[in-house]
């Protein structure tokens, strides 16, 4: 079978976090491409589940926008473990 190169971008600190999950894996980044290219092609969809961290939605980030500005502003509220603690049996 013929071979094809094939050239990907990506963040420096991205390869080199895979390539050394790679080496640890026992294999190289295109081995684990050709693995990835192998089962995408055979199932016919991304093998794996692909979703929106909820961390990031617009709610929680306008959430820590606002503490930031009030941690700027001043204005922390400081409680033991104990209050929080009661609060959250209320």
């Amino acid at each position: 079978m013929a071979q094809v190169l094939v050239n990907i971008r990506m963040d420096e600190d991205l390869k080199r976090s895979m390539e050394s999950t790679c080496q640890s894996l026992g294999m190289n980044m295109t081995t684990a491409f050709t693995i990835f290219a192998r089962k995408m092609s055979r199932e016919q969809r991304i093998p794996f589940e692909v979703s929106i961290d909820p961390f990031y939605g617009e709610k929680n980030l306008a959430a820590i926008d606002e503490a930031a500005n009030q941690i700027a502003r001043g204005q922390v509220v400081v409680k033991t473990i104990e209050e929080l603690e009661a609060m959250e049996r209320e």
